[in-house]
């Protein structure tokens, strides 16, 4: 009797160390294993090949290619996911090329207005600001907010207040004026255009990392939509849905027709879609574990030990991109996952891109077929 009782005794104690386990993996990290990755993108829609002249298209890729660098730089030192996403989207933030800081469309008043975003996967703490016009780098203005606490959105006069109290560099309107996005406006006001008629690609910045650690992070960036009016924000800098970081599950930067974006929610329903993926699959793992003759599972898969496969991703990613084109919207997102995977996708023509990992992967795109 002795004998069965120390047996139940230790039974239950090592089910309920397995479950103690399992709860803090599902809850945190699922691997810590000193790998990194990280994700950029600088906006997706109509870019036609044929458009762009071959020294155009080596001047993005060498844009995103230095942007890439300096992020991954950050992680492969040991660096913070946040760090490295800031890393990454700063240079583009002060790229004319990109619709984000120095290269920011015109509103129909013709003034710039910013939005960025950052989240911290680990803490879920996030800082966002929108409608500001004299902040260099917004996203560093958007990493103040975060690390300050009190608030997570800030916007306009208030947003430019906080950001002299937080002593961070300041430019004149013409540092973020550029021929090519007046012209843009011009266009708009003189033919009675859209914005989509005008600005056939959403040319806003973003990335996301997964640092050493395990920690995940997500930043974008934007000057928003040409001619816009009456204040009008995007999905960049609204949390869950142009930018999202949980490290249960992704980090997400988005990047198209934000109203649609926000509509569908699309960085957290990704984020959402694969938390219960990891589930489902880890379940599906769990029942195919042979049953010992007392009919209980030999073992248990632990979340620590599991992940869910780059296609599995890809899947759930593409089909929240699907219902976002259904309502009409376009654009696209790139996420990284706990497990390391970098994915891109977009349901447009192409989407200025790019992806590095610590087990050797660093490439740049620009069109769909690459």
């Amino acid at each position: 009797m002795n004998h069965h009782f120390t047996f139940l005794a230790a039974f239950f104690a090592l089910s309920l160390a397995t479950l103690s386990s399992f709860v803090s993996a599902e809850d945190g990290n699922r691997a810590d294993t000193g790998d990194w990755s990280i994700a950029v993108h600088g906006g997706a829609g109509t870019i036609d090949r044929g458009a762009m002249t071959a020294r155009e298209q080596a001047s993005y890729k060498a844009a995103l290619a230095a942007a890439l660098d300096a992020g991954s730089d950050v992680l492969k030192n040991g660096g913070t996911a946040l760090d490295a996403v800031q890393a990454a989207i700063v240079p583009l933030e002060d790229d004319p090329k990109f619709n984000a800081g120095r290269g920011a469309v015109y509103t129909w008043q013709g003034t710039n207005e910013l939005d960025a975003a950052l989240m911290d996967g680990e803490t879920r703490q996030a800082g966002a600001v929108a409608g500001i016009s004299s902040v260099k780098n917004p996203i560093l203005l958007a990493n103040a907010i975060m690390r300050d606490g009190r608030h997570v959105f800030l916007s306009g006069a208030g947003a430019e207040e906080f950001a002299g109290d937080a002593g961070l560099e300041r430019a004149p309107p013409e540092w973020f004026a550029t021929q090519r996005r007046l012209e843009s406006l011009e266009r708009m006001k003189a033919r009675l255009l859209s914005a989509a008629d005008v600005d056939h690609k959403f040319g806003t910045v973003g990335a996301v990392a997964m640092d050493q650690d395990g920690n995940l992070a997500a930043g974008t960036s934007t000057g928003g939509l040409t001619g816009k009016r009456w204040g009008r924000i995007g999905d960049v800098p609204v949390i869950g849905a142009g930018t999202y970081a949980d490290n249960r599950s992704c980090a997400v930067s988005a990047t198209g027709t934000g109203e649609y974006f926000i509509r569908v929610g699309v960085a957290q329903e990704i984020c959402t879609r694969l938390r219960y993926r990891f589930r489902a699959e880890m379940d599906k793992a769990q029942a195919a574990v042979p049953l010992g003759e007392d009919g209980m599972a030999s073992y248990m898969v632990h979340a620590s030990e599991f992940g869910l496969a780059g296609d599995m991703v890809q899947e759930e990613v593409d089909a929240v991109m699907a219902e976002v084109k259904d309502l009409g919207g376009y654009g696209g997102v790139i996420v990284v996952t706990p497990d390391g995977h970098a994915v891109f996708s977009f349901n447009t023509q192409g989407m200025y891109r790019g992806r590095a990992t610590s087990e050797g992967m660093n490439e740049v795109a620009i069109f769909a077929d690459e």
